[in-house]
């Protein structure tokens, strides 16, 4: 139930849909109703229990207005008695037919009216939580998504979301209207026959207790299912991304004997969940049957033995009127049955909604105007959870310097530079920008005097314009060339067939790893930031690609902050500085020239890369 009432926050505002919504079905409800009670003075007119008397006695007297169910009862005897007079049997029984047609032509227009404010509550809501999970998995640390699966996120964005739809708000009707419908049935019930309507309560707990049961077996099958077919997209995720892998090592007949079994525990999973979900209404129906019976022998017998108020036509109408209260109670027993599935899901979702950030602003950040002087590592420390990473970095950047990272995999290299625009804090000690930590700061202030060109790419799949102009929306044709050409990239993007317009498929799938990392360094130039991060650029290029890209590094490095992450000499041996690390700490730090002469780490390290 709580799951339920978060979805159901997603609707706000309400005022939207609830007024009117209530209005249409309250009103839908009332005419479905006068459906059925016009069946006693149908019946009476067939059966020919009212004559001349009974029409004079109910047209004599014009009931006095009142919200009550007798009211509107004496309120038609009397219009119905003056059929009677005027027109006979045969003229009341087409008034009866024609007040039938009316009020079924009204129940079912507003009918329709619901529908069609449910329709917009439910995409209204859809439209908001997808909105909600997709702002907070763009807000989450980096962290989060080394410890997810891919996988499950995208099943948590996708159908974890559609089964929401489907499953949870595609029912509001049914939680809405059908309690309605069974209070209003009831009431009338109860007004004309209190015995035989407590008789009834009696029985109905019961297929109530069983269907419950079986949907609490549909809740725990459900979980299991979203898990498998989690698993399911993080196969197929990672097939598509590795296929190269997979066909260099002949690892088909491995990935598919992977996917087959995930695949056919998912397939056993629904079949169960299909079982107990179909087995719900027919169960539901053989129980209704059996109360409609039970009150039938013990109503008829009542009536048999005349120790029932009720008269054989208004008997009728009662059996008639409970058997529409079983339609509502049978289609609320398979909503509830359903509904399990769509609660698992809006858990799944609810859980990444509440993940709070690790990494946020805290109360009163202030905007940082701009980066003037230096960037200072104080006494920092950083760990993943118990295992330390990090340990008393002590690092001084001035403004326009560039300082090289360099030491064994594994170092913490990587993770001080992600330090700086805030993919994680550290755990102890501070990071200063211009004298003030950059916790103090909005995020986005800092990430906005920073660039970040990483060993891998990362380009979308749109147009080699729209990439180097990436979140730049205002960028002109002439920033972007001038910005590619620094980049030593507007030559091989003027040869490709479209140009500046061409689209460079998934992950920039259609261009070399040279080209791909041109255009991240343009994109950098285009961004124009003070401070930059170059992780490993160079690392995974050939020779002629790696001249070209470092020539474009050296344009983009000028009159910059520059803080570089690199093996190979080219990159590095210019630094103002060079720290290496190991094991999270700094070994030695001095000018290329000044560590070649120790016979430290950096010696050896050179040494490796000089030796044939």
């Amino acid at each position: 139930m709580k799951t339920y009432l978060r979805i159901l926050q997603f609707a706000r505002p309400y005022s939207r849909f609830v007024p009117i919504y209530t209005l249409y079905t309250l009103l839908g409800i009332i005419f479905g109703l006068l459906n059925f009670t016009l069946i006693i003075p149908l019946l009476n007119v067939l059966f020919g229990e009212v004559g001349a008397q009974e029409a004079v006695q109910m047209a004599a007297t014009k009931p006095e207005f009142s919200f009550t169910f007798d009211f509107i009862k004496h309120f038609f005897n009397y219009y119905f008695g003056q059929v009677i007079l005027q027109q006979g049997k045969q003229g009341a029984l087409l008034f009866v037919c024609i007040i039938i047609i009316v009020s079924v032509l009204l129940a079912n227009l507003f009918r329709y009216l619901a529908f069609r404010v449910i329709g917009a509550l439910r995409a209204h809501v859809v439209r908001n939580m997808r909105q909600a999970i997709y702002k907070r998995v763009t807000e989450l640390q980096l962290g989060y998504f080394n410890n997810e699966r891919k996988g499950d996120l995208m099943t948590r964005l996708t159908v974890d979301i559609q089964e929401v739809e489907s499953s949870v708000v595609s029912t509001l009707t049914v939680v809405v209207r059908e309690p309605i419908s069974i209070i209003a049935f009831f009431a009338i019930l109860f007004s004309m026959s209190v015995k035989l309507t407590l008789f009834t309560l009696i029985l109905l707990p019961v297929s109530g207790g069983i269907i419950s049961g079986i949907s609490k077996q549909l809740k725990r099958k459900a979980k299991q299912g979203q898990d498998s077919l989690s698993f399911i997209l993080t196969i197929i995720d990672e097939t598509i991304s590795g296929m190269r892998v997979i066909k260099a090592f002949n690892a088909e007949p491995f990935i598919l004997s992977k996917f087959h079994d995930q695949n056919d525990r998912y397939a056993r999973i629904q079949r169960s969940i299909a079982n107990k979900r179909d087995l719900a209404s027919p169960l539901s129906e053989v129980l209704g049957v059996a109360v409609v019976a039970g009150l039938l022998f013990y109503g008829g017998s009542l009536v048999l033995n005349q120790q029932s108020d009720l008269k054989p036509a208004e008997f009728i109408t009662y059996i008639i009127l409970f058997s529409q209260v079983l339609v509502p109670a049978k289609a609320m027993s398979s909503a509830f049955s359903n509904i399990q599935r769509g609660l698992v899901s809006g858990d799944r979702v609810l859980q990444v909604i509440d993940t709070q950030p690790q990494i946020q602003n805290k109360p009163g950040a202030r905007v940082l105007p701009s980066f003037a002087h230096e960037i200072e590592f104080r006494n920092v420390g950083f760990g993943y959870g118990k295992k330390p990473v990090l340990q008393d970095i002590n690092i001084h950047i001035p403004k326009g310097k560039t300082i090289a990272l360099v030491g064994p995999s594994g170092g913490g290299k990587s993770t001080l530079a992600d330090l700086i625009p805030r993919f994680y804090d550290p755990t102890s000690g501070s990071i200063l920008m211009d004298g003030h930590d950059i916790r103090d700061y909005t995020m986005e202030s800092v990430r906005d005097k920073i660039g970040v060109v990483t060993q891998e790419s990362i380009l979308f799949n749109d147009t080699i314009f729209n990439n180097i102009a990436f979140n730049k929306t205002n960028a002109t044709e002439e920033e972007v060339i001038a910005a590619a050409k620094i980049a030593n990239a507007h030559e091989f993007i003027m040869q490709a067939e479209n140009g500046y317009q061409t689209v460079i498929g998934d992950r920039g799938g259609k261009l070399s790893g040279g080209q791909r990392q041109r255009l991240s360094i343009a994109r950098a130039i285009l961004k124009n930031p003070p401070i930059l991060i170059l992780d490993e650029a160079t690392s995974a290029l050939d020779t002629e690609s790696e001249k070209l890209v470092q020539e474009a590094l050296t344009n983009l490095m000028k009159n910059r902050t520059s803080i570089v992450i690199a093996h190979r000499l080219s990159t590095i041996q210019h630094a103002d500085e060079i720290l290496v690390l190991q094991q999270g700490q700094i070994v030695e730090r001095g000018t290329h020239d000044e560590l070649s002469q120790n016979s430290g780490l950096y010696a050896r390290l050179t040494q490796l890369q000089l030796v044939p």
